[in-house]
């Protein structure tokens, strides 16, 4: 209980930052990270449709597998898609030179992107985009406005359109809302679910230890405690001629 309030109250000191920074209205993610299941379908979800374009470069493969419960065979199975070794970081396969050919900038590595932008800004961005027949790539998204980056998650998500407000004095219209107009293969509890994992496992990758600190933490304490105890008597012998 302790370990997840710590983590809840983390979580929404980082989330205060983001939205302060310019982050916008943020969905809450509600993730949790000592949902081994979560953490194993978002790291499915990840590197079936991120890894294409984003390494996660301070993460490597069998890191992860420990971490997750997953066995050797599990991960390069069903997981690694290049010609990596087990012991590998997770690069991409995208040549940086191709991604700023077809994107106009080399996609970023993600491996500390959740502790750059926060869980809440993850889940609501990938939950944003929307299309767009005047950007570049036929994409937009209403947190992250002109982000050189199309829906990799539109199969399951559907085809999201943006509803707008009345013009104002400049003739602009504001996103007032977006509205799934064709379904895609999850419904809207599905989809938020996996967006829900795989914001878990980018928040996983950007701190591994984070699975393991808290079982750490209560050794701490009680190292202290047993140390308090023993320094108390230390302290009332030293002073038991004095007084």
């Amino acid at each position: 209980m302790v370990a997840k309030f710590a983590l809840f109250v983390a979580g929404l000191l980082v989330s205060a930052a983001a939205f302060a920074a310019g982050g916008g209205a943020l969905q809450q993610a509600d993730t949790d990270l000592n949902d081994r299941g979560s953490l194993q379908r978002g790291a499915k979800l990840y590197l079936n449709y991120c890894a294409g374009c984003h390494s996660l470069k301070y993460l490597r493969y069998s890191r992860m597998a420990d971490d997750l419960g997953l066995t050797q065979d599990e991960v390069m199975e069903n997981l690694v898609f290049t010609d990596a070794k087990f012991g590998d970081h997770i690069e991409t396969a995208m040549p940086a030179a191709s991604g700023t050919e077809w994107f106009g900038n080399t996609p970023p590595d993600l491996s500390v992107i959740s502790r750059v932008r926060g869980a809440d800004w993850l889940y609501t961005y990938l939950k944003s985009f929307y299309l767009d027949d005047t950007s570049a790539l036929g994409w937009n998204n209403s947190l992250f406005p002109n982000v050189a980056m199309p829906n990799p998650l539109w199969e399951m998500q559907g085809l999201q359109h943006a509803e707008y407000g009345a013009p104002d004095a400049s003739g602009d219209r504001a996103i007032t809302g977006l509205k799934v107009t064709q379904p895609g293969t999850m419904d809207p509890q599905e989809f938020d679910q996996s967006v829900r994992d795989i914001t878990a496992f980018l928040e996983y990758a950007g701190e591994p230890a984070i699975l393991k600190r808290p079982g750490i933490g209560v050794w701490v304490i009680l190292f202290l405690a047993v140390f308090t105890f023993f320094a108390w008597l230390l302290n009332k012998e030293y002073w038991r001629d004095v007084h």
